[in-house]
């Protein structure tokens, strides 16, 4: 249930962002920017495989992905969101973009302690893979 209210909380923000015409930056060096976040996105998904398209945050089987960007942080979908945003907030800094920002923001925090806690509960070596591997910056955070 939380899982879902989080998805809603990404949702609905992201689409005015897209329809108020502010999720891309007009500078193009904060546009390559939100490219690599892209990027990353993309990488994470096609290295996680379709099984994560789901509103709930639960684990999925077919066991523990630890490859490809997922050998950096456990969470680069939600890193190249991230850097999306950042470029957002670059481009458009005003209160009407803060807002949604930060709605994204808190839904993925949401998002990120609820999977983490499904997939704890799934996988037994993922408490392994967290001690080693940072959440959303390499070797940081």
């Amino acid at each position: 249930m939380v899982g879902a209210v989080a998805y809603a909380m990404l949702a609905v923000p992201l689409a005015f962002l897209v329809l108020t015409k502010r999720f891309f930056s007009p500078l193009p060096v904060v546009i390559a920017l939100q490219v690599a976040g892209m990027l990353l996105v993309v990488w994470a998904r096609l290295t996680f495989g379709m099984r994560s398209f789901h509103v709930g945050a639960t684990a999925t089987q077919g066991g523990l992905v630890t490859t490809g960007p997922y050998r950096f942080v456990r969470h680069p979908i939600y890193a190249g969101v991230l850097v999306i945003l950042a470029g957002v907030l670059v481009g458009h800094h005003d209160i009407a973009t803060l807002i949604p920002v930060a709605c994204v923001a808190l839904a993925l925090v949401v998002r990120m302690v609820a999977e983490e806690r499904a997939v704890q509960r799934t996988y037994a070596e993922y408490a392994s893979y967290a001690q080693r591997t940072k959440r959303i910056i390499p070797w940081v955070l």
